[in-house]
């Protein structure tokens, strides 16, 4: 094994976490190291090796996380230089095979989904001709170039844009002059750039918008929205720039309003409206953009008895750790009881949760329990999860599910 960058560093681990590499965990944490890496800076090579001296894994270091090895390389040893990144890249590239088929209709996908597609901490977006890099460990700035270069062959583009995680930003001087919201490849941007999303206009904001500039994962579940909302009233919280709202008036709805207490994303989402005003579908529905507290509005609707036909419950990560997972459940509970209470009989009711630390049996057991406890219970239509451009590969990164129902 050799690095393209740093040092290379063996490592020892104990038994608890021997066993979880072997079963596919692409992690190894600060405590389950038993010896080396003690003088490692971040982005160095570590190198695993089991009881007998044989070789077990290699990745990234990153001395100043929990999570101290990122796992490139499993059970065989390889090379990890610039065409093993190459080869990565384009089995990533490979997987959303179906998506860049629809490249006329779908040019904003998920290009490499992390630690699902080998790349631990490494996220890259397509939209259109951008490609948003975005990393979660300083560990990978020091290979930045190689991967680069690994990355525009793979997959060839016109911009390449750097975001980096919170806890990347504020370790500056490991950044080595890079930055957040930095144009690592391309003309500079300023504004928005226009993806389509089968077949509609969006615009994502790469450069100060959350997570990339949009939320790619729910996809299907708009489309599916799509489908079933002809004619129909319907009722966006945490609509965000208007993604599920958009895909219920092309398909057909009366009315859509869209809930957010964001002033920016609320005002984006009339853009993205403006963006797709020749569709006669969307030009003549009402769209009603609400900047206020989900529970608030909710509650206001209830109060005032004003209902939808159909209700999509869609917040942000309620659980950020295991201790927190009661908690979010409360608060999903809470969710489904105020999204019932302005749903009309025989409505539709879609709810997501984007929180891996709760899983989908508890998730889809508190929807149903919180339903029939306000008196609607649920009948289901369809139970999701990710799509093609979300892999999953091992059980932490299983976050996305979504419960389409009648009540």
């Amino acid at each position: 094994m050799t690095a393209p960058a740093g040092k290379r560093h063996p490592l020892r681990i104990n038994v608890a976490s021997e066993k979880r590499l072997r079963e596919g965990s692409p992690w190894v944490y600060h405590d389950g190291i038993t010896e080396g890496g003690e003088s490692a800076v971040s982005g160095d090579l570590g190198v695993v090796f089991d009881r007998k001296g044989r070789f077990l894994a290699a990745g990234l270091l990153d001395p100043d996380s929990p999570i101290r090895l990122r796992v490139l390389q499993a059970i065989k040893p390889e090379t990890i230089d610039e065409s093993w990144y190459f080869r990565r890249f384009s089995e990533a590239v490979a997987l959303r095979g179906p998506l860049l088929e629809r490249a006329r209709k779908t040019n904003g996908f998920r290009l490499v989904n992390g630690e699902s597609d080998h790349l631990p901490g490494l996220i890259a977006d397509r939209y259109a001709d951008t490609v948003v890099l975005k990393l979660y460990t300083t560990a990978w700035i020091p290979h930045l170039p190689i991967v680069l270069n690994a990355l525009v062959t793979a997959f060839p583009h016109e911009r390449t844009v750097l975001r980096l995680n919170r806890s990347c930003i504020r370790s500056k001087p490991l950044l080595k002059g890079y930055f957040d919201g930095q144009v690592l490849r391309g003309s500079p941007l300023s504004g928005p750039v226009i993806f389509q999303e089968n077949g509609i206009s969006f615009e994502a904001e790469p450069i100060v918008g959350q997570k990339t500039g949009f939320f790619l994962d729910q996809r299907d579940n708009r489309a599916r929205v799509g489908e079933l909302s002809g004619g129909l009233d319907v009722l966006n919280v945490f609509s965000y720039t208007g993604g599920f709202s958009l895909y219920a008036a092309r398909g057909g709805a009366s009315s859509v309003a869209s809930v957010d207490i964001s002033r920016p994303a609320t005002d984006a989402a009339v853009r993205n409206f403006a963006l797709n005003k020749s569709d006669r579908s969307v030009a003549g529905c009402r769209h009603e953009p609400i900047c206020q507290d989900a529970f608030q509005v909710l509650e206001g609707f209830a109060r005032e008895g004003r209902s939808f036909d159909l209700v999509i419950l869609d917040p942000p990560m309620f659980a950020q750790s295991s201790a927190q997972v009661d908690q979010a459940l409360q608060a999903y509970a809470r969710l489904t009881a105020a999204g019932l209470s302005v749903l009309r009989p025989g409505g539709i009711l879609v709810q997501a949760s984007c929180s891996n630390r709760v899983s989908a049996t508890d998730f889809f057991r508190c929807v149903h329990h919180a339903a029939t406890q306000a008196g609607r219970p649920l009948r289901e239509i369809e139970r999701t999860g990710h799509g093609i451009d979300h892999p999953v590969t091992f059980s932490d990164g299983d976050y996305l599910k979504c419960l389409f129902a009648r009540a």
